[in-house]
C-alpha cells in the first residue's frame, strides 16, 4: 500500500471515529426520536442542530466538513497511486492532510477562532499540491 492510501484509510477511519463523536451526544442531547426521524426541517423545527449544544452543533458541522474535503483528498490519493507517481512531496502532502483534519476537530469543537479556517486551508492546500504533482 502507498504511503498516500495509508494517509487515506487513517482518514477514513477518522471519518468513522467523527462519526461517534458527533451522533453519541447528539442522539443524548436531542434524543432519538429527533435522531432517527427524517429530520426534515418543519418536523423538527429547525435543524437537528438547533437541538443540540453548540459543541455538539460543531461536531455535526466538522464530520460534514470532513465527508466534503475526504472526497478530493481520495481522488488525489487514488491518482498519486494508479499512476504510481508517489513521492515524498506527495506523501508529506497526504500525512499533513491527515494531521490537519485531526486538529480539525478540537478546532471546530472547541471554537478555536481564526485557528480552525487556517487549519482547514493547511488540508486544503496539501490536497491541492497532491493534485498538481500528480499533473506534473
Amino acid at each position: 500500500m502507498t504511503p498516500e492510501l495509508t494517509a487515506l484509510t487513517l482518514a477514513a477511519l477518522l471519518q468513522a471515529t467523527q462519526f461517534f463523536l458527533m451522533a453519541i451526544p447528539a442522539n443524548l442531547e436531542a434524543g432519538t426520536g429527533k435522531t432517527t426521524s427524517p429530520r426534515d426541517a418543519d418536523r423538527l423545527s429547525g435543524t437537528l442542530e438547533n437541538h443540540v449544544s453548540n459543541r455538539t452543533a460543531r461536531l455535526i458541522r466538522a464530520y460534514n466538513n470532513h465527508l466534503e474535503t475526504l472526497i478530493l483528498f481520495a481522488i488525489a490519493c487514488i491518482v498519486i497511486t494508479i499512476t504510481d507517481q508517489s513521492t515524498s512531496l506527495t506523501t508529506i502532502c497526504a500525512f499533513i492532510y491527515f494531521g490537519a483534519r485531526l486538529l480539525y476537530i478540537p478546532a471546530y469543537a472547541f471554537g478555536w477562532v481564526p485557528w480552525r479556517s487556517y487549519i482547514w486551508m493547511v488540508a486544503f492546500a496539501a490536497t491541492t499540491l497532491m493534485l498538481l504533482a500528480a499533473l506534473i
